[in-house]
């Protein structure tokens, strides 16, 4: 059976790339730590040696609109081409094409709709900086094939957050149950707090300092009994209007499982968002 070598859950900020690499007299002045930080959660996906990646994002309207936006999607591509033309007019992010793992994508496939997950499928799927600020920061050599997953937290009505929980539980239950010998590291990202285009999204820090820190201590400790008592669509829109990008940090915490104390946890308090970075070795896998 396929190994799950690492989970890995983190905020994603398109800005990264751009904000580390400037020239140094142009560089914000968090810019070397949060280099530093982003290298040292790169290593945690470095030691775990993994062979595939399954990788989960949302698309940002680039693909999927009000009118026609999946609640769950996978990718079932041999190969995936990334970055849209403004995430590099505004952004600076690179275009990247990302070979695809076709048989883990159509045994997930089959995996969750056995688990009534009625998942949509893509075979010519084009991935957007939720899964391409992860490749950037932990895996930026691009040689790994994907899985690419995307979850609707944009387009109301959104599932529960116990329900992307619940996915995270199938999701690992499947590459539990993989008939390989592949090492296999799951990747997601979202959001902590988060304003966008609000009368909050230029602040000192992030819109809800307090949701940050109750948030970071939950995904830390692995506590799922608190989040699903406490988290609800009501509460992350208080929070911010794009806070609903938690839900897929929810998820990850279901692919590493219940009260997961993660092995490495990280934050960085920019000027109108939380960056954080967790990642969960599984029993058995090398750490």
């Amino acid at each position: 059976m396929a190994t799950l070598a690492a989970v890995l859950a983190s905020t994603h900020h398109p800005f990264y790339l751009k904000a580390t690499t400037a020239p140094p007299e142009q560089q914000m002045p968090q810019a070397p730590e949060w280099k530093r930080k982003v290298e040292a959660f790169r290593e945690t996906l470095t030691r775990a040696k993994p062979n595939i990646l399954v990788m989960v994002g949302a698309d940002h309207f680039h693909q999927f609109f009000l009118d026609n936006y999946p609640t769950f999607l996978i990718g079932k591509a041999p190969r995936y081409d990334a970055t849209f033309y403004n995430e590099e007019r505004e952004f600076g992010l690179p275009k990247y094409v990302l070979e695809g793992d076709e048989d883990l994508s159509g045994y997930m496939l089959q995996g969750l709709l056995d688990r009534e997950f009625d998942f949509a499928f893509s075979n010519e799927l084009k991935i957007d900086h939720s899964i391409i600020c992860p490749i950037i920061t932990v895996r930026p050599q691009a040689d790994l094939p994907v899985v690419p997953i995307y979850t609707n937290i944009f387009a109301p009505p959104l599932p529960s957050p116990k329900r992307f929980y619940k996915l995270g539980r199938a999701i690992r239950e499947i590459i539990d149950a993989y008939p390989s010998d592949k090492r296999i590291a799951a990747i997601g990202t979202g959001h902590l707090s988060l304003e966008l285009g609000g009368p909050r999204q230029f602040g000192e820090h992030g819109p809800d300092p307090e949701f940050d820190r109750q948030a970071i201590e939950w995904l830390a400790a692995g506590d799922i009994d608190a989040i699903l008592a406490n988290v609800t669509h009501e509460s992350l829109a208080k929070a911010g209007n794009a806070t609903a990008g938690f839900m897929d940090l929810i998820l990850m915490l279901g692919i590493a499982g219940p009260q997961q104390k993660a092995a490495h946890v990280d934050n960085l308090d920019l000027f109108h968002t939380m960056e954080a970075y967790f990642t969960w070795y599984p029993e058995g896998a090398a750490a």
